[in-house]
């Protein structure tokens, strides 16, 4: 019971998406004021079971860190001559989503002796809503998207010397999905189409951690794709409400992997430098097919074609006192979205991060961490009037002819404890 209660809290408040796709970075307090950069290297607490097991070798005893980031996303659609369904008004709601979403995180690791460690991590790494007003001009094409998370992570590393570490792990991973839109029924009327899901599946991590001495350490860790087959249902309604089609719907959804690249460097007494590279498998996605349940007839394709991204990101500490750091970083974030393919359920676009955040240390065994960012993101244009059938269907679902304005801000906290 304790184990439902804790998953259906991770996947009601894990909303919208902030980096590319409807992937969820925003796993640690402390590494938010850094845009994340050094994530696989700098194994500075125990939400190193998620950014690389490996790191769990630099911690002593036991350790603890539980936090969380709000969330608030606010997008602008702006019309270019869109055009409705046949026989359908254009509508006149403004086509904006957003709003503040909250995504708690929570990581333990202890020594069990000098070389090995064990760990555990529960989070929510991907996510994503878009929720628009009824009677908007895409309400034909979409309406409310969703896509919540749960992972636990169970991790081991090893000190094979004084200068490697390794770290594997096993993600367990629930999903669930809702997809809704706006059915056309001409000169009759407008109903509504939803099809929701749930599925789990398992993946694996691992990391490397290499002390380079004087020249800081260098960190790799890569997170398996994870494919999912989500059972769910479908239901049309007619403008009256009535049911017109009704029964059990089946998608198949791929996660993607990620393999980062990090460095981390202390700069005498003063300055920490970071740096990140991670490459996402996005291309895992390269289409979304729902499928009757029972006879496995399609339902609905829809093309995505997404392509596989980098994320690339700087950050720097600077130690004040033995109780107060300041944190910065900057990173770039591509969005796996073709612009000719992208659809209003992930208006996503590229988006440049500037992070500022600290640390306070009220003594050696505890810290707060605490950080806000700023997502700047590229203007997404979007053509499309594909239709249930993956075709060009203008009659059915209209056109969406215009663009998205999006922008993106951040406010993590964290606490870590070791005892």
């Amino acid at each position: 019971m304790k184990f439902k209660l804790l998953c259906g809290t991770l996947l009601l408040t894990a909303g919208h998406a902030v980096a590319s796709g409807f992937a969820l970075i925003e796993q640690s307090g402390s590494g938010m004021g850094n845009a994340y950069a050094g994530g696989a290297a700098s194994a500075e607490d125990a939400a190193t079971v998620y950014f690389n097991p490996a790191g769990m070798s630099r911690l002593k005893g036991r350790q603890v860190a539980a936090g969380g980031s709000l969330i608030g996303v606010s997008t602008v659609f702006s019309d270019a001559g869109s055009s409705p369904a046949l026989g359908r008004p254009t509508g006149s709601a403004p086509g904006n989503v957003g709003g503040w979403s909250v995504l708690p995180n929570a990581y333990v690791t202890m020594a069990l002796n000098d070389r090995a460690h064990i760990g555990l991590g529960i989070n929510a790494p991907f996510g994503m809503k878009t929720d628009y007003t009824a009677g908007w001009t895409g309400r034909f094409q979409a309406m409310k998207s969703s896509i919540e998370t749960i992972n636990l992570n169970p991790s081991l590393s090893y000190q094979v010397s004084d200068a490697l570490a390794l770290g594997v792990g096993i993600s367990y991973q629930q999903l669930r999905a809702t997809l809704s839109n706006v059915r056309s029924f001409g000169g009759a009327g407008e109903g509504v189409s939803t099809m929701s899901g749930s599925g789990s599946d398992y993946g694996a991590n691992a990391g490397v951690l290499l002390d380079l001495g004087g020249a800081g350490r260098l960190g790799v860790a890569y997170r398996s794709a994870i494919g999912y087959k989500l059972n769910g249902a479908i239901l049309v309604t007619s403008p009256l409400g009535v049911p017109v089609l009704s029964g059990s719907a089946v998608t198949y959804i791929k996660m993607p992997s990620t393999l980062s690249f990090s460095y981390f460097r202390e700069l005498g007494n003063r300055w920490d430098v970071m740096a990140d590279l991670t490459r996402t498998g996005w291309s895992s996605i390269p289409e979304l097919v729902i499928a009757s349940g029972v006879t496995g007839v399609t339902l609905s394709r829809t093309p995505e074609n997404w392509r596989d991204t980098w994320r690339a990101s700087l950050g720097g500490n600077y130690h004040y006192s033995e109780q107060w750091t300041a944190r910065m970083g900057l990173a770039y974030d591509q969005s796996p979205v073709v612009d000719a393919y992208r659809t209003a359920r992930v208006p996503d676009a590229d988006r440049t991060w500037l992070a500022l955040g600290g640390q306070y240390k009220p003594d050696k065994n505890s810290a707060l961490d605490f950080g806000y960012a700023h997502l700047f993101v590229k203007a997404a244009s979007i053509n499309n009037n594909t239709g249930a059938a993956g075709l060009p269907s203008t009659a059915t679902v209209g056109r969406l002819l215009g663009s998205y304005a999006s922008s993106v801000d951040i406010f993590s906290v964290q606490y870590a404890l070791g005892f």
